[in-house]
């Protein structure tokens, strides 16, 4: 039976009000908004009001499985000699140990999300000789619990690395057969200090399986732009543009313009994406400057309340008026350059087909009290009714039942 319904007086994002009729959870047909005659009754459907519709978020990196929100508060332990990946992933193996069962802190984590508006979300697993496959099975789950709810990446990622613990190259294997939808990596020069042989597992098993790469980089400086280089050679050489993302890069923010040209250019022409969640105490990839090159920028939540740090609210708009403020946009073009990490450049990011507010798209969409996207960006309303294939899931940041 065909499902029809019919949301007036929407604010698209160009400021028009528009009708957008929804079949069967999709747009089917957007139109001006269509003034009621004079002493005529309401029409049918929802009247929006003139709110701002904006397409769901993207939460293009996020760990479902290392999250404590919900849990237990655990004050952060700081590394003994500045940021330190094997340290770091050493407290977080003590903390998983006396944290509350994985399947609720995944979910507790996943309904913030949503609540918020994400309806789209790439999250990391940890897979490697640690853990094994324990943490998947149980995010495999999950995902599959809310599969009505939100769209869900999963990437096999090896938390302690793949030459470094032994059994990974397997594990990951087995992962992308149980349904892991891409292949990570782990600094492969500081962690595993063989780049070359990190990455032919990486890309190796990506070519076996036809699944994507996202590949965690903390190293900075020169040695982390010659892994970069690197992963964009052999995206390139692969013809695998569009499938492979760098997250963190933190090299990106700490190099001299013109190597940060060079690289921005090769990125763009092998079409490797740079997701960045702008830390607060790293520097972090030049959005604007990527952007101009052609590069797809994307973001996420990456950590949220777990071992790594104790910040994160799940919220996207947050995110963008973070990478706004932190990069110094004032002009509404930035300020829109900001919303489109987090949704349009996130679903490219991801290769999601059929997104955005558009004829044919599936009807995922934020409804909030905003005069335009500039706005939203800077003013982050709390208030907001999230719709997936035009019913709702959300509202005021909490799941709809």
């Amino acid at each position: 039976m065909t499902e029809q319904t019919i949301f007036r007086n929407a604010r698209l994002a160009d400021g028009s009000l528009a009708d957008l009729h929804v079949v069967d959870g999709r747009f089917s047909a957007i139109m001006p908004a269509s003034a009621p005659a004079a002493g005529a009754a309401p029409s049918a459907g929802t009247d929006l009001g003139g709110q701002l519709v904006l397409p769901g978020f993207v939460e293009g990196h996020i760990h479902l499985d290392t999250s404590f929100y919900g849990d237990a508060w655990r004050p952060h332990i700081p590394c003994t000699n500045g940021f330190d990946v094997r340290e770091r992933v050493a407290f977080q193996a003590r903390n998983l140990a006396a944290a509350a069962p994985m399947a609720e802190r995944a979910k507790n984590q996943l309904e913030l999300c949503i609540g918020h508006g994400s309806l789209a979300m790439r999250s990391h697993v940890m897979v490697d000789g640690s853990v094994g496959l324990k943490h998947l099975e149980v995010i495999l789950a999950v995902r599959e619990k809310y599969r009505e709810r939100i769209d869900i990446q999963l990437v096999a990622f090896p938390q302690s690395g793949i030459l470094s613990s032994p059994g990974t190259p397997e594990l990951l294997d087995e992962a992308l057969k149980l349904g892991c939808d891409l292949v990570g990596g782990l600094d492969p020069a500081s962690f595993d200090r063989d780049v070359s042989a990190h990455l032919d597992v990486v890309f190796g098993l990506a070519e076996k399986h036809g699944v994507g790469v996202d590949i965690h980089l903390h190293d900075g400086g020169m040695l982390g732009l010659f892994q970069i280089e690197e992963i964009a050679a052999r995206t390139k050489a692969l013809g695998m543009a569009g499938k492979v993302a760098v997250s963190h890069a933190y090299a990106l923010g700490d190099i001299p313009a013109d190597a940060l040209a060079r690289v921005g250019g090769m990125l763009a022409a092998a079409g490797v994406a740079i997701m960045t969640n702008a830390p607060g105490n790293h520097a972090f990839p030049p959005v604007a400057a990527l952007r101009k090159a052609g590069v797809t920028v994307f973001s996420g939540s990456d950590n949220i309340r777990d071992s790594w740090w104790p910040y994160g609210d799940g919220d996207m708009m947050n995110r963008a008026n973070m990478i706004g403020y932190r990069s110094g946009f004032y002009e509404d073009w930035e300020l829109e350059a900001a919303f489109d990490v987090v949704s349009h450049a996130g679903a490219k990011a991801l290769g999601l087909e059929g997104y955005g507010i558009v004829v044919g798209a599936r009807a995922d969409f934020v409804v909030m009290y905003a005069a335009h996207v500039p706005e939203a960006v800077v003013a982050v309303p709390k208030e907001r009714t999230v719709y997936r294939a035009g019913k709702v899931v959300a509202q005021g940041g909490k799941m709809a039942r």
